[in-house]
């Protein structure tokens, strides 16, 4: 059996693909950089994250992009050769008020296709495919012809923001979209009708969508029709997947689903979800992809299992051998010329102007910048976090000279929500060290603990996560640990914690940053960075 979710922690959007005996999942990553996380597996239940194909600024440049904007849902697709990857680059969200879209809201989404003969290679510039709309995927028919197909954005007073589907030729010849577009599928009654993919199977077309929005009511929609242009009836149980209505549902937020067959012919979809902490009804882990057997019906209609649309925490796997993946290590000492893989930073494709693993050997240095929560020039570096409960540390030389310096350990979800226990100085108490929170749901936005005036040197950075509860720690050389008095709330660090309007569709990081407001990018050294996920421990210790 395969146990849900395969890909833990901020991974949503999926989108995959096999080619030969090899699977492979894109996700978005929003405003993190590099951009597209891709995962890989053999038999569908072991994954590893292989690569981020987004990774220069030819490709992609975020600086400036608001929170929660940035890349959102690659399609990743294999045809001719060449592994295909298509993705949005959202520049402007606005503040949208009921139901997440009604509201009068301009909007920029510029939609990319980027290519590699190779997965994890070096992916072409981008070729620009249009502005329209988000959540665009290529659709490869069996007569050798592309199409595109996206959700339609319609800002205009008094019409549904959501707009339909619309589909138009892509020629690879060309390099750009041709013909005249088609809005193919103007969804249902629960409606924010986005995530649209084609396939084509027994003669049909068939067309899934994701409708309801991406909170408790999302769904996955499935239609078809015998011509590529529609018109398409709807599946008689209109959605396929879902968590709607399901309360007790131990997976929630099921929708933006993808199909792959395995070369036995089975179908497996692959969809987001969201695991809300006990009690609190909140995602700390943002979105997470999950997937399950998906089975086609004497009437060629897809369904699950039990037929009710239910997601599975649990599903058959494959008859594939299992192929397991080494662990990701626990401890991170930043030997190599490289970033670790599980670690991503903020908008920037000039990671140079922000951090480096170089400029001291067995550290990772930070160039303090812009401040925390900057859309531009920000020193953070974290991993997601990807268990409801879990330890991490940091060991950290840093020497500030005045107060706009200051560097730490972070638990961060954007510029809004954070908890950051940092060390900075005083010119009256000295260098010292405490906690800066920002709430979102609250009305104060900023808070700050008392100050701990601490001597000079290396100082270790400790946080105790245990579901909505967060603690942190201290030590300078061999001392015991000392815990701050103060118990934070981890649930801000989720999609639900949240001002109206706003958008919020990542996960909760764990990490390092770096600021000098002062502009003489005052650095700070860091040893090592552990992340150990662990079982719920009733007190910290």
């Amino acid at each position: 059996m395969i146990r849900n979710p395969i890909l833990k922690g901020f991974n949503p959007d999926p989108s995959i693909v096999r080619v030969g005996d090899d699977y492979y999942i894109a996700t978005s990553t929003f405003e993190w950089f590099p951009g597209v996380q891709i995962h890989h597996s053999r038999d569908l239940a072991n994954w590893r994250l292989l690569t981020r194909p987004l990774r220069r600024a030819s490709q992609l440049d975020m600086r400036g992009d608001p929170d929660s904007c940035g890349v959102w849902a690659p399609c990743l697709t294999y045809s001719d050769g060449l592994f295909w990857l298509i993705y949005t680059d959202v520049k402007r969200y606005g503040r949208t008020t009921v139901g997440g879209a009604s509201g009068a809201s301009l909007r920029d989404f510029h939609n990319y296709l980027v290519t590699c003969p190779t997965i994890d290679g070096d992916w072409s510039d981008p070729v620009y495919l249009n502005s329209s709309g988000f959540d665009p995927s290529l659709f490869h028919d069996d007569d050798g012809r592309k199409y595109l197909v996206n959700q339609l954005w319609d800002h205009r007073p008094g019409r549904n923001r959501f707009a339909g589907i619309v589909l138009q030729e892509y020629s690879h010849r060309e390099r750009k979209l041709v013909g005249e577009r088609t809005n193919i599928f103007k969804g249902t009654p629960i409606g924010l009708t986005e995530a649209p993919h084609l396939y084509k199977r027994n003669g049909y077309y068939y067309l899934i969508t994701a409708e309801g929005g991406t909170g408790w009511g999302h769904a996955v929609t499935m239609a078809r029709s015998r011509s590529l242009t529609g018109p398409y009836e709807l599946h008689p149980d209109k959605y396929i997947i879902t968590a709607r209505d399901r309360p007790r549902a131990p997976l929630q937020r099921a929708g933006h689903a993808d199909l792959v067959e395995t070369e036995a012919g089975e179908t497996y979809a692959v969809y987001l979800c969201g695991r809300p902490l006990p009690n609190r009804g909140r995602c700390v882990l943002g979105r997470e992809t999950a997937i399950q057997k998906m089975v086609w019906g004497a009437d060629d209609w897809l369904r699950t299992r039990d037929g009710g649309g239910n997601p599975e925490l649990e599903t058959p796997a494959p008859a594939l051998p299992p192929e397991p993946f080494a662990p990701a290590r626990e401890r991170e000492d930043f030997d190599g010329d490289r970033l670790p893989i599980d670690f991503q930073w903020l908008r920037s494709p000039h990671p140079e102007d922000l951090f480096s693993t170089t400029a001291r050997r067995g550290h990772l240095r930070l160039f303090g910048r812009e401040t925390l929560g900057s859309l531009f020039r920000q020193s953070l570096v974290a991993r997601r976090q990807q268990a409801q409960c879990f330890s991490a540390s940091t060991a950290m030389e840093f020497e500030p000279a005045h107060f706009q310096q200051a560097a730490g350990l972070v638990c961060y979800y954007n510029s809004a929500k954070f908890h950051y226990l940092h060390v900075s100085h005083d010119d009256e108490i000295g260098r010292h060290l405490r906690v800066m929170t920002c709430t979102p749901d609250s009305p104060q936005s900023d808070s700050f603990t008392a100050p701990i005036p601490i001597a000079a040197g290396r100082i270790e950075l400790r946080v105790e996560v245990d579901l909505e509860r967060l603690r942190f720690a201290y030590r300078l050389g061999e001392r015991a640990w000392t815990w701050l008095p103060e118990v934070f709330d981890a649930s801000i660090l989720s999609d639900e914690a949240t001002t109206p309007g706003a958008p919020n569709f990542t996960g909760a990081f764990v990490g390092v940053a770096c600021q000098d407001t002062s502009g003489a990018a005052r650095h700070a050294d860091f040893d090592w960075f552990e992340y150990r996920e662990r079982e719920y421990q009733s007190s910290s210790s």
